[in-house]
This record gives structure tokens, sequence and C-alpha cells, in this order.
């Protein structure tokens, strides 16, 4: 089957479509048609050599973390789900999504939104699930209160808005000068050029969702008493003081910030299609490429400006 590959560390370029084989599917897994993927900013990272702490050197490494298509096959002593349903998902834990054809548990795959085709179910997924998980298990967030969204026009901010909206809350946003009118578009009360803006000119909050990675201790501070930060990103450029801040920060001192890794599971993933169908989240296609041009998809979301998501298509 072709999937996306690199032999190498480096910028976009080192990316190709390649051949490998169409993976075993074992016992409770499915093998998924993939026909559309997501890029998403923890791709870039991975294949930059920016985390290769985590990543190793072993190649070809893979790239691809959520997926929407039709279940191919199913593994011995699956049930529940048929040949040919149309589902989405994410990984768990892993790449490689970027490819024909993926092996995943039932329990990391939902049907997928009825109304949405594949490419834009998953401009939602990524973005969808870790929005949910931030706003509603990790802060918390209450109708009337007030939530800052960092990066409101990128993958997981434009959703990140959207679900600040639908849980009644008052949403201000931060995004660059040309996107301002996308996301006041997605629902946000307020909205200002992250650049032409600090943080000591926004006022205080209830719940900040960091989608950025830096300046978490300016950020922090904006926090009204009782306030909780969700951070979904780190400092990639300074990972170490970065993640050594947002670990301390989880045990220490007034506002905790709350820092985690998604695994979105059936009920998560059911959740944000529900949504998706009813219309209380709507899709966030930036640009819908080949999967040949994957390279190109890469440079554009490391370029910035991005609305929304940019989304290959797997034929």
């Amino acid at each position: 089957m072709r999937a996306a590959l690199y032999d190498r560390y480096g910028p976009p370029e080192v990316l190709y479509v390649g051949k490998v084989p169409v993976p075993d599917v074992k016992p409770g897994e499915v093998l998924v048609r993939v026909r559309a993927v997501g890029v998403n900013g923890g791709e870039l990272y991975g294949r930059a050599g920016k985390v290769r702490l985590v990543t190793g050197r072993r190649f070809p490494q893979r790239t691809g973390i959520d997926f929407a298509g039709e279940i191919a096959a199913l593994g011995p002593s699956v049930t529940g789900v048929r040949a040919g349903e149309r589902v989405w998902g994410v990984l768990p834990r892993r790449l490689g999504s970027a490819a024909e054809y993926v092996a995943v548990t039932t329990r990391n795959i939902s049907p997928a939104p009825e109304n949405l085709t594949p490419e834009q179910a998953v401009s939602l997924l990524a973005g969808g699930t870790t929005s949910l998980t931030a706003l509603t298990d990790k802060a918390a967030l209450r109708p009337g209160e007030r939530l800052l969204v960092r990066g409101g026009s990128g993958g997981v901010g434009s959703i990140g808005v959207q679900v600040g909206k639908l849980l009644g809350a008052r949403v201000t946003a931060l995004a660059g000068a040309k996107n301002l009118g996308f996301v006041r578009g997605l629902g946000a009360d307020e909205v200002f050029d992250y650049r032409t803006t600090g943080p000591a000119e926004l006022g205080a909050f209830d719940v900040v969702l960091d989608t950025v990675g830096t300046r978490h201790r300016d950020f922090r501070r904006l926090l009204a008493p009782g306030g909780r930060m969700v951070a979904v990103s780190f400092d990639i450029e300074n990972p170490f003081r970065s993640l050594s801040y947002l670990l301390a920060s989880t045990r220490h001192g007034s506002g905790r910030v709350r820092f985690f890794s998604g695994n979105p599971d059936t009920g998560l993933l059911t959740r944000l299609a529900r949504y998706a169908e009813d219309g209380s989240i709507r899709h966030v296609v930036d640009t819908v490429r080949p999967l040949a041009d994957i390279a190109y998809a890469h440079r554009a979301l490391e370029a910035g400006g991005v609305r929304g998501k940019h989304v290959l298509r797997v034929e």
C-alpha cells in the first residue's frame, strides 16, 4: 500500500509517498481503508526531529494521527461493527494514518458523522477531541465563564472557540490579523490580533486554552481566582524548560495548569460526531490536497495563518 514516509529528519521536502505492507489485523482490531487524514502540528515537530528522544532514529518513519474512511476487514473476535461501515478515529499514541490502510482497535473508532465527507470529518478530529477533553474534562468550563483561546484560527483553537460557545462561555480568542473575521464567524465574542495585543491588555479569565505553547507564565497570570489553564502544546524551541514549567505548575501555585496527551475513545468520538451532525460544531477545512502533496501541506502549516485544518485526500 502507499504511505507517507521519511528517511531522515528535516524540512517538509524529506516526505515522500512510498510502499509499505498492508498492516496485519490483530484480535480486537479492524482494518480501515483511509480516505482522508489531517495534518497536525505535532507531526511537523516529529518530522523535523525536534522530539527525537521520543521518535528515535529508526527509519523510515511514518506520519499522520487521525483518519476517516471505512472498515475494510474485521480482526478476530471483533463484534459491533461491520465491513463497509464509515468510521473515523485517531491512532493511539503512534503515527501512521497517512496511508491507504490502518489497523486500529475498535475502542479508537466510531461511526463517522453522516452529514460530512471524509475530508470535512477529519478536519474536526484532532481539534475536536482535544478541545472537548480540555474544556469539559480538564477545565470543567461552566456557562457564563470567561474563556480565552490562544491560536483561535488553528486546527485545535478553531474547534475550541466553538466548544466554548457550545458550553455557554463568553469566548475571547487570539489570532492573526487576517483571520480575525474567520474566528469571529466561529462564534467568538471578542477577537484580538496576537501581534498587537499583549496579555496585559486582555483582562482576567476563568479558563485559558493554550494551543500555542509559548509564554505560559504570562498567560497563566490572567487567571481569575479559581481559574484553570489547559495547555495542549509546549514551546518546541525550548522543550525541556517549557515542559518543566508545565509539570511544576500542575502541582504548585495558584491557577494550576492542566497538560495532557489525548487518546480519544469511542465515547468521545461518538460525542463529537453527534455535535457535527446537529450543527453544534462545524467543520474547519482550510485546504484539501492529495496524499502526494504531503510535503506541501506540511510547508503550508509551518507558514502559519491556517484557517482550521489542512487535509490530505487518500485516493
